[in-house]
């Protein structure tokens, strides 16, 4: 399934489902297809956006990769390495932030459907 939100002040952004669920649960929205935010609410949405963004990259930032010393622990560090790696919210979000930044700007509304 594909979602797409749009508004009157920029091109659409379309988005994978589950992908544009989880976002729309952290701006505080559920999973209710079609459904829009006025403009007067895009703000708080955006800032409960960014800040799981920086929650994200802070626990990015508190990971350390082990030293590996056994071939054991290395043979795992390389099988770690053949996993494909995980898309950031903040690279993720980063088309629907401009979008949320345009409506802002314009103030209008945003609307997202399935399809």
């Amino acid at each position: 399934m594909l979602i797409t939100f749009s508004c009157t002040a920029t091109s659409d952004v379309t988005m994978f489902g589950d992908v544009a669920v989880n976002i729309l649960k952290i701006m505080g929205y559920g999973e209710k297809l079609p459904n829009a935010m006025s403009a007067e609410d895009i703000p708080q949405a955006l800032a409960k956006l960014k800040a799981a963004i920086d929650i994200e990259k802070a626990r990015q930032s508190d990971e350390v990769e082990p030293d590996t010393d056994t071939d054991q622990e290395q043979d795992e560090a390389d099988e770690k390495d053949d996993v494909e790696p995980s898309i950031s919210l903040n690279h993720r979000a980063l088309p629907l932030i401009k979008l949320l930044n345009a409506a802002i700007r314009d103030e209008c509304p945003v609307m997202w459907e399935a399809g």
